[in-house]
């Protein structure tokens, strides 16, 4: 790429020509006139050296790594969302340091897509140079008189005005209505505001003028301002680019890359600050002696390097000392000057668009010439054309080299090698100098090339789009406060926790007792754990969930080995008839008739009867969560409670027998299957059931029971998450509040997505593709406003979870009358094993609720089928010892 002569950056061979657009220079012009122009001709290499060294410096800055004097500042502007076409209301602008030496009010109406577009209502004030470079105050002073002063003219209420603040010039923001300046640029020079909080200097002006009350919501620089005021399309802008009186850019970057932030989650505009860009390395073989010159006599000399060969402020002033220069060696104007022309500032942006014009032909470049006191000659004014070509075409392609690091940054954090991005443009330079978009785009072409670029022009940045980040601040806010209103029932408290374990002390001892209560507290007949002496072979039956399994279990000297074979159970065997203790009601959606309230171990020697395939002897009934209890219990003999947290959700534990109404006998223990899903039938758990868990319960096979599993377990939580997400996309929150079929369709939302949204390890953009999947389109907000629902959802199931473990293990402890209690809990289950953070949150949960218990967590192996097994082992074992 060392040879782009479209733009300029190698010249042909034959006669001189100047660097754009193959316009011939005159043919009398000296060497000394090619000298200069040469000068400002950058080759490719030279542009993917500034591309490579700004990325580093990005990169540097974006993790923390910058000294006293960073190239560029990547500073996090706490907008972390675009707009999306729905913000409306009315809105007031100030906006100072973008137009120079003017300060502008506006008023703006924002109607949404649908609504009819309001013109915004503006004026604009000129601002003294004495108050440019005088005290602080004075400047906040004046910006209040001219804000009142707009009002006070337009027929407004004086309650709750909300404005945002334009303010360009490099700062360090630490909130979206926080922003302290870091250093002065374009030519302001205000005494006691580097180091102070720009918006409470603005509310303090504002409360001494006194006429309005105005609540201050947002400072935002131009070049935000630029991308927030892009019209929404296809997609939304997500770079914004000025190049105005001064450049700059800003993007939407991977919040978990910005080191100050300390957040995981979502994006954040980041302000690039690439003015201050000054790497010797890349910008030295591209800088010139007018460069030098230049920065040498600016108010900042040695500061904002980049930008003085790029900014609208700079480019007049570079081809006035271009002009003068070769004017006093006698190759210009007859070798004279003018006052006019040796005085700084002279030549303004306006004066070099016009002349660089080829559609405005000589006359107009003779008349610019003139006003400046000169006498030019035609091939003066042609050198002058080529000129002013020389110093725009650099800019735009050093502009183009900045702007391609940006977009390989987007590349690298998005994980995206082909890149499709929108790039809001604004400020004068492109305004009025249609050439240098041109020159930008092509450049970017050959810098990119996996890129794919659109250029937006932005609809009023300073004013329509600062506004808009007024907007969507007020929008996001308020759907905040409607997401937490939604999710405040799910966020339990410990007082909360603390009713519902005892509760479940409550009812664990009523049904115990043989009173009444939602749970059954059913005699398992299992009457110890594993000693460890157990040996045999034994088949075991699983049932349970989806799957039907069948397992050979030999438990050996050397431990347990298992041979299995799964089935799957269609839906008409789950749900027909059930020809298979006494099974007192199904759940997990199986449904079979003629099985409730008969014995399933009858019903299942009778089908292996039928069989006559082979002799069995059914020695045990296990549900899965003594297997679970029992598995773990013979590598860990404190293991003295199975816990089930899958489809659906249980808890057994080892009971004093002379606890236990039903069973004869004082001493000993025997397992307890709580069947705790049912806790709360009664009504006991009313507090904490919200409206989502009653549509949930309504459209189950079994409305009005299991009612503490549909909080819990797998079964149920993708869809309590689903009527969430129904009901925030009615109130406007998610979705822009379209509703899509796919998500009013039940069982959607699995429990599973759960599990891999709620992961650590995934990034934002993979969170979107999963929902994406699910036909849901969304944005960046809609994506954690859908993350924070699931982890509602999840954490209350965990904690409640929690609390009955707590009540299990504070109630085995006072049987045994101690002080500490150090138990073991075997658990199973997809949603415990599979939820990245479920199975802390329990354990959390247990260590508050009942701190005088030290519980260990053992997750188990195999639970319902090596569980049965050694079921059956322990029960051989016992057996054979009582007829010894």
């Amino acid at each position: 790429m060392d040879s782009i002569g479209s733009l300029g950056l190698q010249q042909g061979e034959g006669a001189p020509s100047c660097p754009q657009e193959g316009l011939p220079c005159p043919s009398n012009s000296s060497e000394m006139v090619q000298e200069c122009l040469q000068q400002f001709k950058v080759t490719g290499a030279q542009l993917r050296q500034i591309q490579t060294s700004l990325l580093g410096s990005m990169e540097q800055a974006l993790r923390g790594q910058v000294g006293p004097a960073p190239a560029v500042r990547m500073l996090p502007t706490y907008v972390g969302s675009t707009p999306h076409g729905t913000e409306k209301g009315d809105f007031v602008v100030l906006e100072l340091g973008a137009t120079g030496a003017s300060l502008r009010v506006l008023w703006v109406t924002l109607t949404g897509i649908e609504g009819h577009k309001v013109e915004p209502r503006s004026q604009e004030f000129v601002i003294p140079q004495e108050v440019m470079l005088g005290p602080g105050q004075q400047l906040f002073d004046f910006a209040a008189r001219c804000l009142s002063e707009f009002l006070d003219v337009l027929p407004v209420d004086n309650q709750g005005l909300q404005l945002g603040f334009s303010f360009s010039f490099p700062c360090h923001q630490t909130g979206l209505d926080k922003s302290t300046l870091i250093s002065w640029t374009k030519g302001f020079k205000c005494s006691d505001v580097e180091g102070q909080d720009v918006v409470q200097l603005l509310r303090d002006a504002i409360q001494r003028q006194g006429a309005y009350s105005i609540d201050v919501v947002a400072v935002v620089n131009d070049t935000v301002g630029t991308m927030m005021g892009c019209e929404p399309g296809v997609g939304p802008c997500e770079v914004g680019l000025v190049v105005d009186t001064g450049t700059n850019a800003c993007y939407m970057e991977e919040a978990r890359h910005v080191a100050v932030l300390d957040e995981d989650r979502g994006r954040v505009c980041i302000s690039i600050e690439w003015g201050s860009f000054s790497d010797e390395g890349a910008l030295g073989p591209v800088q010139t002696i007018f460069d030098h010159t230049l920065d040498h006599e600016s108010l900042n000399p040695g500061a904002q390097r980049f930008e003085k060969m790029i900014g609208g402020l700079y480019l007049g002033e570079l081809v006035r000392l271009v002009l003068v220069h070769l004017a006093q060696r006698g190759v210009l104007f007859g070798g004279h000057t003018s006052p006019v022309l040796r005085s700084q500032g002279s030549i303004l942006l306006e004066h070099v668009a016009e002349m660089e014009d080829p559609s405005a032909g000589a006359a107009r470049v003779h008349a610019v010439l003139q006003d400046l006191g000169l006498n030019p000659k035609a091939s003066d004014a042609e050198w002058v054309q080529c000129v002013c070509m020389a110093v725009c075409t650099r800019a735009a392609q050093l502009c183009a080299a900045a702007l391609a690091a940006v977009l390989s940054r987007l590349q690298y954090s998005r994980e995206q090698q082909a890149l499709q991005i929108a790039v809001a443009t604004g400020g004068r330079v492109f305004e009025r100098h249609p050439r240098f978009l041109s020159v930008l785009r092509e450049t970017v072409m050959l810098l990119a090339p996996n890129c794919d670029v659109s250029f937006i022009p932005s609809v009023d940045g300073g004013g329509r789009g600062v506004a808009m980040v007024t907007a969507v601040a007020a929008r996001l806010a308020a759907h905040r406060r409607l997401l937490e209103e939604t999710l405040a029932p799910f966020r339990l408290t410990r007082e909360q926790l603390a009713e519902v374990q005892a509760q479940m002390r409550e009812a664990m001892a009523k049904g115990l007792q043989g009173e009444a209560s939602s749970l059954r507290m059913l005699p398992t007949y299992v009457r110890a754990t594993p000693d460890g002496s157990e040996r045999g072979d034994f088949l075991a039956l699983d049932l349970g969930g989806t799957n039907f399994r069948v397992l050979l279990v030999r438990v050996t000297t050397g431990g347990v080995q298992i041979s299995s074979q799964i089935y799957s159970i269609p839906e008409c065997v789950a749900q027909g008839s059930g020809q298979q203790g006494i099974l007192l009601n199904w759940t997990k959606g199986f449904n079979a008739s003629d099985c409730e309230g008969q014995d399933v171990v009858c019903l299942l020697r009778e089908a292996i009867r039928r069989r006559q395939a082979v002799e069995l002897n059914v020695v045990a009934i296990v549900n899965d969560t003594v297997g679970t209890m029992m598995s773990c219990g013979y590598e860990d003999p404190h293991c003295e409670v199975g816990l089930i947290v899958g489809t659906g959700t249980n808890v057994c534990y080892m009971e004093e027998l002379r606890n236990v109404a039903s069973v004869d006998g004082d001493s000993g223990q025997m397992c307890i299957n709580t069947e705790w899903g049912a806790f709360g039938d009664d009504g006991s758990l009313s507090m904490l059931s919200t409206r989502f868990d009653a549509s949930v319960d309504q459209a189950s096979i079994n409305p009005g029971k299991q009612r503490f599993e549909k909080m819990i377990s797998g079964m149920y939580l993708g869809e309590i998450v689903r009527h969430i997400l129904l009901h925030l996309t009615s109130l406007g929150v998610l979705f822009r509040g379209q509703q899509t079929q796919r998500l009013q369709t039940r069982d959607i939302f699995k429990t599973k997505f759960l599990s891999e949204i709620e992961s650590d390890s995934l990034a934002l953009r993979q969170v979107r593709a999963i929902l994406e999947d699910l036909g849901l389109p969304l944005t960046s907000d809609d994506a954690l406003m859908v993350l924070e629902v699931c982890q509602a959802v999840s954490q209350r199931a965990a904690q409640l979870c929690g609390a009955g473990v707590a009540a299990v293990v504070e109630k085995i402890r006072e049987n045994r009358g101690l002080e500490e209690l150090t138990i073991s809990v075997g658990v199973d289950g997809t949603l415990y094993k599979l939820h990245p953070h479920f199975s802390s949150l329990v354990a959390a949960t247990v260590r508050e609720l009942a701190p005088r218990c030290v519980v260990t967590f053992l997750q188990s192996e195999d639970g319902s089928g090596k569980g049965a097994a050694l079921v059956t082992a322990v029960a051989c074992r016992l057996a054979q010892r009582t007829r010894i």
